[in-house]
Formats: structure tokens, sequence, C-alpha cells
């Protein structure tokens, strides 16, 4: 299943909605990406599955501090 290993995000179901306001239930995916980043704190790589939205934070703040807002350990 499509999941980002940090904040849990994965596929939402949602509706189609017709011009004839018909509604038919579809699946709304998140962009998931598998990112291969350096942890300074740890002096290696980890391998995650990351939405894009995780990708742009952990850029902003570092992956160690995003994984603890988290509670995630890595």
């Amino acid at each position: 299943m499509a999941k980002s290993d940090i904040t849990g995000k994965r596929k939402l179901l949602a509706q189609n909605v017709s011009h004839s306001n018909i509604k038919t239930k579809r699946w709304q995916n998140v962009n998931i990406q598998t990112r291969r980043l350096w942890v300074p704190e740890l002096k290696r790589y980890v391998t995650l599955n990351l939405t894009t939205r995780d990708i742009r934070t952990i850029d902003k703040v570092g992956v160690v501090a995003y994984a603890k807002r988290y509670g995630v350990a890595l």
C-alpha cells in the first residue's frame, strides 16, 4: 500500500461527481516517492517512502526533527 513512513498518510476515498450530479466512489492516491536520505546524526543513509510534502518539509527542518515531530524512530 502506498503510505508515508513518517506521517502515515495514505489514499483517501472520494467521489467522482458527474454533470448530472451522480456520485461514484474513487480513490485519491498520495504522491509517494522513495527517497534515500543522509542522516548526519546517525552517519548513514535511510531509505524512506515519503509524500512530496514530507520531502519539502524535510528540506527545511531536517529528517530527524521531522521524524521526532511525528514520534517516529529512524
